[in-house]
């Protein structure tokens, strides 16, 4: 938990900010809510945690130490056997109040009998997506809304003219009855959830070669230095930091 480690910076207190999800079968939704409630209330975190019968998704913010314990609480439930986490740290506390919610969708799509955890589609590292975009027969697809997509994009992304996800289906839907659709798809989304949920569902239409970029914009800005970068512009993300750079 290296990246964990909070420190003193001219005496002010930096906080960790901690984006998470996991698709997976949950059960026994009101009894986690209270318990994880229970839990972040006592460490003082605050921030959004959604659980579903799909699985787990969330942004939480607080000091390094409180952080780790609600995620070493989460990955005790048998549910959960691959966090994806994402780290950053932040001089303000990044949200207001904390919010432990269940929803009928950990991404709302629309879609919540979609099986993301059996059909999603292969994972892409972000020191391989370069390579995998630059191909002429993958067509990029950025999952995000138009606002999103105009702060910032990966070069050569389409966006599908969506306001909100749940406009992603029929575009989807009417990318699948084209005659001359895309061999391949590799699609993106700030954190990886909704590229995630997104090629299941196309996989579940009937498209084979499907990828994502795992850990999202975020864990791409994080690793890939700026000189090798195929992004452009900023990335949204929804606290009070409003977009991020590299």
């Amino acid at each position: 938990m290296t990246d964990l480690i909070q420190h003193e910076n001219n005496h002010a207190t930096m906080y960790t900010v901690a984006s998470l999800y996991h698709f997976t079968h949950m059960t026994n939704l009101r009894e986690k809510q209270q318990q994880l409630l229970s839990l972040c209330n006592s460490q003082e975190i605050l921030g959004t945690l959604l659980l579903a019968d799909e699985g787990l998704n969330g942004t939480i913010s607080g000091r390094a130490e409180a952080i780790e314990c609600v995620l070493n609480y989460l990955n005790e439930w048998p549910e959960i056997d691959d966090l994806e986490i994402k780290y950053s740290e932040s001089a303000d506390q990044s949200f207001k109040r904390l919010k432990v919610k269940i929803k009928k969708e950990i991404v709302t799509m629309g879609k919540p009998d979609v099986n993301v955890a059996k059909n999603a589609g292969q994972y892409v590292e972000p020191s391989e997506w370069n390579d995998l975009i630059s191909r002429d027969d993958v067509l990029v697809v950025d999952t995000r809304n138009t606002y999103e997509f105009g702060i910032g994009r990966f070069s050569n992304a389409i966006q599908p003219e969506t306001e909100s996800f749940v406009d992603f289906p029929a575009w989807a839907d009417d990318l699948f009855r084209e005659p001359g659709r895309p061999k391949a798809v590799a699609m993106y989304c700030t954190g990886g959830i909704r590229c995630e949920k997104a090629t299941a569902y196309i996989r579940e239409l009937g498209f084979d070669e499907v990828y994502h970029l795992q850990g999202g914009i975020l864990k791409y800005l994080e690793e890939i230095p700026e000189e090798q970068s195929l992004w452009e512009g900023e990335c949204f993300v929804f606290d009070g930091r409003v977009s991020l750079k590299h």
